[in-house]
Formats: structure tokens, C-alpha cells, sequence
């Protein structure tokens, strides 16, 4: 069984993409402060309670709250999605294969006492091809309260980048991340892990962003899920990560675009 590695909060983010490119995942130990953490739960306690249980499914699970869209229900938000060491890990993982890099989708669980094993599965099976030694995204899930072996904490299967068969991995091979609030657990888009099983009587609460390549189309449209008016007021660099960015100098580019000079060509 291959180890899951927990990097302290201080490793530089090529450490960090090393590991990540070598195992396909790694904890990164108490990235964000509780202070940070709680305001982003504040903001989302409401549309938890109200919407949660609007995407359950048997893939989902029955007993777990989950939302999408984070950006349009919490400002707070901003600062987890674009921590700047998170991004410069995406940086050293995606900018090998891409011009810029955006959210592919931004997602809050809270599994909820008895809810069961997610089905393993990888995040970057929906799109239809793959690139041999090219990694389609990566995912930062941040721990919104502890994660423990009892509580529901993501389960990973280290290496599993390597694309095995889901079906022929031993129960051996799936590691826990447990890791406490604050925490990062980083993995490749192509790297098997589910939600865990939630013995204990409280819930256990993430949030997940992946950041894909950004001549990819977005697995969630921010364009439409978070509305334009909020969308204008955050500042550029997250306005760029919710995909308000051409890619080069020609894909996605508009007269005026500041990004794109092709109609002066």
C-alpha cells in the first residue's frame, strides 16, 4: 500500500506539485486559518440548509449536503480558491500543458452521520479522450472541519494516476486522508478517491475546487451559475479563474480583448 504524505504548511508549491505528480496526491498540513475557514462555512450554512440536498443521487449519497457554484454564495470564498500557494501549485502542474488554467468546478460536501463509502471513481473521467502525460486538472479539497477516519475523511488511492482498472483495486490500496481544519488535500485529476463513510454524529465539511487546462471546457459554467453582476465584483484574477480569460492569443479572444491581439494582426 503506497503512503498518502501529509507536507507541512511551509513547503514551497514545487515541493508540493513534485509530490503530487509522483503519488497523485499529498496533504498539505493547516494551509488556511480557522478564522478564514469559518467565514466560508458561515456564508454557506444557509444554502446548505436550504439547497443541500438538492443533488442527491446514488452517486452523491442520500445523506450528504452538497453546492455548487461557491463563488456566487460566498465572497469569502475568493480567498480559499485563490490562495495563492494553491495556485502556484496548479501553475507547476498545468501551465506545463497550457497557456492559463481555470475553475473547473468549485463544490462544498458535507456528508452527514450515516452516510456510506462513496463509489471510487476519477474526477477527470468525464471528459471523453485522454493525453498520455498530460493531466486534464487537479483538485484542492480543503478541510472545513477535521477530517478523520470516522467522519467521512476523502479516501485516495496513491499512484493511482497510473490509470488501473477502478475495479481491480484492492481495499488495501485506499488510504484515508485525514487531516485536520485548514488542511489541503491535493489530487490529480486522474487519481481514484470517493467521499468516506460518516460513523460519528457530526457532519464532516469540504470544499473542492478543480482547476483545469484552460483550452478544456469548464465542467461547471460559471458564466451562468454565478451571475454577472457578482461575477464583475471580484477582482480581475478571480474573475480570470472563473474563466473570463482568453487562452493564447487566439482562443476565446473578442475585439478588445486585452489578452488577445489577433485582429491587429
Amino acid at each position: 500500500m503506497a503512503d498518502l504524505k501529509t507536507l507541512p504548511a511551509d513547503t514551497d508549491a514545487g515541493t508540493i506539485a513534485a509530490t503530487l505528480l509522483k503519488d497523485g496526491a499529498v496533504i498539505v498540513d493547516r494551509v488556511f486559518p480557522n478564522d478564514t475557514v469559518d467565514r466560508v462555512l458561515g456564508d454557506l450554512r444557509g444554502p446548505f440548509d436550504e439547497q443541500g440536498m438538492k443533488f442527491t443521487n446514488d452517486f452523491n449519497g442520500y445523506k450528504t449536503r452538497r453546492l455548487g457554484a461557491i463563488l456566487a454564495l460566498s465572497r469569502n470564498a475568493a480567498d480559499i480558491l485563490a490562495e495563492p500557494r494553491i495556485l502556484a501549485v496548479a501553475d507547476h502542474v498545468l501551465k506545463r500543458h497550457c497557456a492559463s488554467y481555470r475553475i473547473g468546478s468549485s463544490t462544498a460536501i458535507e456528508i452527514m452521520p450515516g452516510e456510506g463509502n462513496q463509489v471510487l471513481h476519477r474526477d477527470d473521467d468525464f471528459y471523453p479522450i485522454r493525453i498520455p502525460g498530460v493531466e486534464f486538472q487537479i483538485s484542492a479539497m480543503v478541510a472545513m472541519t477535521d477530517f478523520t477516519q470516522a467522519n467521512g475523511a476523502t479516501r485516495v488511492v496513491p499512484g493511482s494516476q497510473d490509470l488501473r482498472p477502478i475495479g481491480e483495486i484492492p481495499e488495501d490500496d485506499v488510504v484515508q486522508a485525514a487531516m485536520p481544519k485548514g488542511s489541503v488535500l491535493f489530487y490529480l485529476g486522474a487519481a481514484v478517491h470517493g467521499g468516506g463513510l460518516n460513523t460519528t454524529d457530526v457532519p464532516r465539511t469540504g470544499l473542492i475546487t478543480t482547476y483545469s487546462l484552460g483550452w478544456l471546457r469548464q465542467e461547471e459554467n460559471h458564466y451562468l451559475s454565478v451571475p454577472r453582476e457578482v461575477a464583475d465584483s471580484y477582482p480581475d484574477p478571480v474573475r480570470r479563474l472563473m474563466g473570463y480569460q482568453s487562452h493564447g492569443s487566439m482562443l476565446g479572444v473578442w475585439p478588445g480583448d486585452p489578452d488577445g491581439n489577433w485582429w491587429n494582426a
